[in-house]
């Protein structure tokens, strides 16, 4: 990986800077195939966002660099999504960027979305570098039907003695293909070209952006729906404790006739 030159000094930005290195946090080019990846990724990140937002010392992103040896700014690699356990977020997020020497351990989960230009790169050198920088799983998601990419759905694999090994996929006779992901604690489902996160302990699978919208959007119609009723309900009563008070006003006018013997 190349980075750019500096752009800014270490006056104005230490936080990029390190024994007068400079380590950007971007490298101004556009992300390849970010058109193709770009709703995949959110729809694979947030659940485990969103999962994992209360567990301390935990940080879940993707997109961002990971630099992996120290003073060499040119050594940095950019998985799609990554999960760190027992971290520093702080560290991170005040480089804003991943340097695996500063947060004391490289992250625990990595994946990759398959993509025209990146397929045999995530197959081939990246998939070395990454055993040899020590992520502990290494996860490959093919969204198409045909696996044009990948020539696979859905891989996953631990790193065992320094090398890879394929954790076993089952296939359901729907045609949905999972995978458990230990270090995740949840099963990695391939779901008609959706990567699916489920949680074995509870049989639920986590909501996406898309679905965590839609239930948002879905409880707020029931909101409005209570809110409709409770108003309906409280004009029904207000009307009927009107009528009830003509009623008893009506009384009192006629008792108070015949006790003046009207």
């Amino acid at each position: 990986m190349t980075t750019k030159p500096p752009t800014v000094t270490e006056a104005e930005w230490p936080n990029l800077y390190e024994d007068g290195v400079f380590y950007p946090d971007e490298d101004g080019v556009p992300l390849p195939d970010a058109e193709f990846q770009g709703s995949i990724f959110r729809r694979v990140v947030s659940p485990l966002e969103t999962w994992f937002s209360d567990r301390p010392n935990t940080r879940v992103n993707g997109n961002t660099f990971i630099y992996y040896e120290q003073g060499n700014p040119r050594r940095f690699v950019s998985p799609d999504c990554y999960v760190a356990f027992d971290v520093d977020v702080s560290t991170i997020l005040y480089h804003n960027t991943y340097r695996i020497w500063a947060v004391g351990k490289p992250p625990d989960f990595v994946l990759e979305i398959a993509s025209p230009s990146t397929a045999r790169h995530d197959t081939g050198a990246k998939r070395d570098l990454y055993a040899q920088i020590g992520f502990g799983e290494y996860w490959r998601y093919d969204s198409t039907d045909d696996s044009k990419f990948y020539g696979e759905r859905l891989v996953g694999e631990r790193l065992v003695d320094g090398e890879y090994r394929r954790f076993e996929l089952h296939e359901e006779p729907g045609g949905v293909l999972w995978g458990h992901s230990p270090t995740l604690g949840l099963d990695l489902c391939w779901d008609q070209g959706r990567l699916r996160f489920h949680d074995p302990a509870s049989g639920q699978y986590l909501l996406d952006l898309d679905e965590t919208e839609a239930a948002r959007r879905e409880a707020v119609a029931a909101r409005s729906a209570a809110e409709a009723a409770l108003r309906t309900e409280t004009d029904a009563r207000a009307a009927a404790e009107a009528e009830a008070e003509q009623l008893r006003e009506q009384l009192r006018r006629l008792q108070a006739q015949q006790d003046n013997g009207g």
